[in-house]
């Protein structure tokens, strides 16, 4: 998940938040990950062809500016990471990768939509949008991960194959996990007046708390002007002094967000427990006005916790003023999820259905590595994953920190690949290594990557998923893009209230554009 070791974290932070830029506002383009952390990689020489070759006219949305953001969003701060280029196996046949189950990205670029604007391209993180839709892998027998290869002609890329590559923890029923210790620190500040934000947040944690266990606790944390503890680590049996104390949450002050943090991971500490889940789950709109502010002022100890197993997750609330970049660094080094919360709908699907059956940690510093054989594929390009690169001699270096996953978890990456042969069958190797939580052993599996005649209905529906938030990223490599040809392709194979709702946001962004 991260393209540096451990020791260069902080200064590595604080350039990468100094540089967010609100929306609207120019932002410096940084060097693509590839080209940083891989100094021998060069851009391919010939761009990504387009499937359709038909006279239908093209969107050609990836060289427009998105249309002015809706009334109020004006201090929305993003960071761009640059695209992915394609990799001649030739200079460099190894893909490295963090695992990572972010789905921020996707539930923003909701928001701007339902408000009828496109978001900024730095908005839009491909993985994000890919990885929102749980893919239907089959649990692991006996295994901490199961991986999946498959991949077909690419529906967006004449003469080009995608490949996914799946990887599914081992799921552990809720009666089964380990205790869970929570400590809530919840946004008061009169920014999380705007919007009925805290009310949202309130109604969130009341969804979190009735899905918890007995010998699960749950202590609150509030931060306006200054941070203060209204609730003590408290057992999940006692539900009513808890539901209690969160309905009386009233904004208030301005935002300490760094003595509200410092709070709770106390409060974390205070009641660790060996062998149970010590987790932070911060609710807020990412900004900071009082106190430290600075990324490093606020990040400075957040690793140092997530080493003695004391995570953090953020859960993002409002547009208007909104601190994606934080919210989201916060989560990665807490070794936490970051996801962003717009709607009852969304909370309920990422407190009932996604947080809670994840708790408990499978495995960390998750790292994947593909391996493409040369004489079978001429050049590749990993969809997303822009701030997760890691360097292909870091892979089996143990002490570089990478992704954490939990269990029922599914991780999914696209690639883009140009074969020699098209009746190739093998095009090399996949490789997951990562530290067992159980047995706090480093362990490694692989796969052959192998593709087949034709992508099934799952995969065309990422297709379509993917090359969406490609056009919306304004990736070089969707420059052709027809949002129209997304349609067709996600309600060919949409199945699900989830999948038909992606259907209609890129109608809803086709109207935007006009055309």
């Amino acid at each position: 998940m991260k393209t540096l070791q451990k020791a260069g974290t902080a200064t590595a932070l604080i350039a990468l938040l100094v540089g967010c830029s609100p929306s609207g506002q120019s932002a410096q383009q940084p060097a693509s990950s590839a080209q940083a952390g891989k100094s021998e990689r060069e851009l391919s020489s010939q761009p990504k062809s387009t499937a359709s070759q038909a006279a239908a006219p093209r969107d050609s949305m990836a060289l427009k500016r998105p249309l002015p953001s809706p009334p109020g969003t004006d201090a929305m701060y993003f960071k761009n990471y640059g695209t992915h280029p394609f990799i001649s196996t030739d200079e460099d046949n190894l893909s490295t990768f963090a695992a990572d189950v972010d789905t921020g990205s996707y539930t923003i670029t909701r928001s701007y939509i339902q408000e009828g604007s496109l978001p900024p391209a730095e908005a839009v993180r491909a993985e994000e949008f890919i990885n929102y839709f749980p893919a239907s892998y089959p649990a692991p027998a006996g295994k901490t991960f199961g991986i999946q290869v498959d991949g077909g002609p690419s529906p967006f890329g004449s003469g080009y194959q995608l490949v996914r590559i799946g990887i599914k923890g081992k799921e552990i029923a809720p009666e089964n996990r380990k205790p869970a210790h929570l400590v809530f620190v919840i946004d008061v500040s009169g920014s999380m007046d705007r919007e009925n934000r805290l009310e949202l947040v309130k109604k969130s944690l009341r969804v979190l708390v009735d899905q918890l266990q007995p010998t699960d606790t749950v202590g609150i944390v509030v931060y306006g002007s200054t941070g203060r503890v209204i609730l003590d680590p408290t057992s999940a049996e006692n539900r009513r002094t808890i539901l209690s104390a969160i309905d009386e949450l009233q904004p208030e002050g301005s935002t300490n967000a760094e003595e509200g943090l410092q709070l709770g991971f106390e409060m974390a500490e205070r009641a660790f427990e060996r062998g149970a889940i010590h987790r932070v789950i911060l609710c807020s709109d990412g900004v900071a006005n009082v106190g430290e502010t600075s990324a490093h002022g606020i990040l400075r100890s957040i690793e140092d916790y997530a080493r003695k197993e004391i995570h953090l997750s953020t859960f993002g609330f409002g547009m208007g003023n909104y601190n994606d970049t934080l919210m989201e660094q916060l989560a990665d080094k807490g070794e936490g999820q970051y996801a962003y919360i717009d709607s009852f709908s969304e909370a309920r699907r990422v407190f009932m259905e996604a947080l809670t059956g994840t708790l408990q940690t499978i495995a960390r510093d998750v790292k994947i590595q593909v391996e493409f054989d040369p004489k079978t594929v001429d050049r590749y390009r990993l969809i997303g994953y822009e701030n997760r690169d890691v360097r292909d001699e870091d892979f089996r270096n143990d002490q570089t920190d990478a992704g954490e996953v939990g269990a029922g978890h599914t991780v999914t990456a696209l690639y883009e690949v140009k074969v020699k042969n098209e009746s190739a069958g093998k095009l090399g190797d996949v490789r997951i290594r990562y530290h067992n939580a159980a047995t706090q052993r480093v362990e490694e599996t692989s796969q052959p990557l192998q593709i087949q005649a034709k992508l099934s209905g799952e995969l065309q529906f990422l297709a379509a998923v993917a090359e969406y938030a490609e056009i919306l990223h304004e990736s070089y490599w969707a420059k052709d893009g027809s949002l129209r040809d997304v349609i067709e392709l996600a309600e060919t194979n949409a199945s699900g209230e989830q999948q038909l709702e992606f259907v209609r946001m890129v109608k809803d962004s086709l109207a935007i554009r006009g055309h």
